[in-house]
């Protein structure tokens, strides 16, 4: 198959949902059933291309020497892609459910659809200009689904995400352009891809203006304030997309910079990589401990996804084979538990109109599968032995030591700091829920009741999915092994 195929996935959904766009007042059953067909068909062209197409990559345009968007699939672009390629479809399930009783939902599905075209291009780019493209288009698309209410606080929550993420895209921009020139254009090489003269403290600094100016999206400290306020947003935005495409994207960006154009050679024992790293370690503590005093339900997920990509962070950091492996793992693994805990969160927020956790207050007895799922990725999330937390965070802990330097034995110290907060900031709730404190305000509204067929089926395949892979690692882990050695 031509590596042209490649373009496929990423033009379906940017041209469905202009079409979206067009019959945003049509019946709501047609309409939903349209998104749903241009979503499960990307899906399975996105399939079709990682069977059938190998790691060659393809121009597209060229700009002027040395930049130019070119696409490819080689191993962190197969397992993004193939990551977000099945969980779109469920959460579009749930979408449709959650949205049903809102107005004007044409466009939020057309903007929604879109948002998956362009993560495939993010996730299918082979150079940094491309990368950076499509990153900023994801910026551009996203920005309507969280002002959707319309109202003060979607509105603020979207300004302050522009002003973030555009913030973000001025320093990419000079990384971009600096190692566009130094490393001739070329496209992603395992390992680095930097050549010619250059002033080595010189791309130190550009390689922070990169590590800060993707990391926005990956909300590093002190650029993560944008997130919690983004939950603004209706709950499939802030599970899929701020907790899975948009601040993987971040992740991924960050992946291809220190991998890929910058390389273990040349960050190892370098001043910026140090920096980076306390940036990354300090993040994964702080955050937590915001997820502690956070009393808005999403939020507080919102603060907990702060703090696990900075542990994703950290593991790629390290510039080790395992380090990466763990990075990659958590990537996965966390974005199965944290979609679980938003679902449950919105399906908890659609059925009550409640949104704060002292709210939750005796729900258990209302809505037993929901919560009981949501416990099961909680402890997930602390990393209990036998689901696919324990397998990622174990991983990151133990590059961490192997690694054995004063900031990667901090970052581990770090991690189990934050793991003990995540049992706190995540059971607590599940607690309230089961157990309820009766001088609290017990919930007892009798017209609530379980979540919708079309809700608990997103959230019990994703139960099942962290179950599997915390019982059979192993289904993953040599694919995701062979990405960090640069086998693939």
């Amino acid at each position: 198959m031509s590596p042209l195929f490649l373009l496929l996935p990423i033009l379906v959904p940017l041209l469905g949902g202009l079409i979206l766009i067009r019959v945003s007042k049509a019946d709501r059953r047609i309409r939903n059933c349209c998104a749903m067909a241009v979503v499960c068909l990307t899906s399975l062209l996105v399939w079709i291309v990682l069977l059938r197409t190998g790691q060659e990559s393809i121009q597209l345009y060229s700009f002027t020497r040395g930049f130019s968007i070119d696409l490819m699939a080689d191993g962190p672009a197969r397992m993004f892609a193939l990551m977000i390629s099945v969980m779109w479809p469920f959460v579009m399930l749930f979408a449709f459910d959650y949205m049903s009783g809102h107005e004007d939902t044409g466009q939020f599905f057309a903007f929604y659809v879109m948002t998956y075209g362009i993560t495939l291009g993010v996730a299918f780019s082979a150079n940094l200009t491309t990368l950076y493209v499509f990153y900023e288009m994801l910026s551009l698309v996203t920005i309507p689904l969280v002002s959707f209410y319309s109202d003060h606080e979607s509105m603020y929550a979207a300004r302050k995400y522009a002003a973030y993420t555009i913030g973000g895209a001025s320093l990419g921009f000079i990384s971009v352009v600096m190692t566009g020139i130094h490393n001739g254009g070329g496209n992603f090489l395992y390992g680095g891809n930097l050549t010619g003269s250059f002033d080595f403290n010189l791309m130190q600094i550009v390689f922070l203006f990169g590590f800060f100016g993707f990391g926005v999206k990956a909300a590093v400290f002190p650029l993560h304030d944008w997130l919690p306020t983004a939950s603004a947003a209706p709950t499939p935005v802030t599970a899929l997309l701020h907790a899975v495409a948009v601040v993987n994207s971040g992740v991924f960006a960050v992946i291809r910079l220190a991998w890929y154009i910058y390389g273990p050679q040349f960050l190892r024992g370098s001043r910026c990589l140090e920096i980076a790293q306390a940036f990354a370690i300090f993040t994964l503590v702080y955050a937590a401990v915001l997820a502690v005093k956070q009393r808005h339900f999403k939020r507080r997920l919102a603060c907990s996804t702060i703090s696990n990509l900075s542990y994703m962070l950290f593991g790629i950091l390290l510039m080790t084979p395992a380090g990466l492996e763990a990075g990659l793992l958590h990537m996965l693994f966390h974005s199965v538990i944290k979609m679980t805990l938003f679902l449950c969160a919105g399906a908890f927020m659609h059925a009550t109109g409640k949104s704060y956790v002292f709210e939750v207050n005796g729900i258990g007895r209302k809505m037993p599968l929901t919560f009981a799922l949501y416990t099961l990725s909680a402890l997930s999330l602390v990393g209990v032995p036998g689901l696919c937390g324990f397998v990622s965070k174990l991983h990151l802990v133990m590059a961490g030591l192997e690694e054995a330097s004063p900031m990667s034995v901090a970052g581990s110290a770090g991690l189990m700091i934050a793991a003990f907060l995540c049992a706190v900031y995540t059971l607590t709730i599940s607690i309230r829920a089961f157990f309820p404190m009766e001088d609290k305000g017990l919930f007892d509204d009798k017209t609530v009741h379980e979540a919708h067929v079309f809700m608990l089926i997103p959230i019990c395949f994703f139960s099942v999915v962290n179950v599997v892979l915390g019982l059979c690692p192993g289904l993953v882990t040599g694919l995701i092994g062979g990405i960090a050695q640069g086998l693939m």
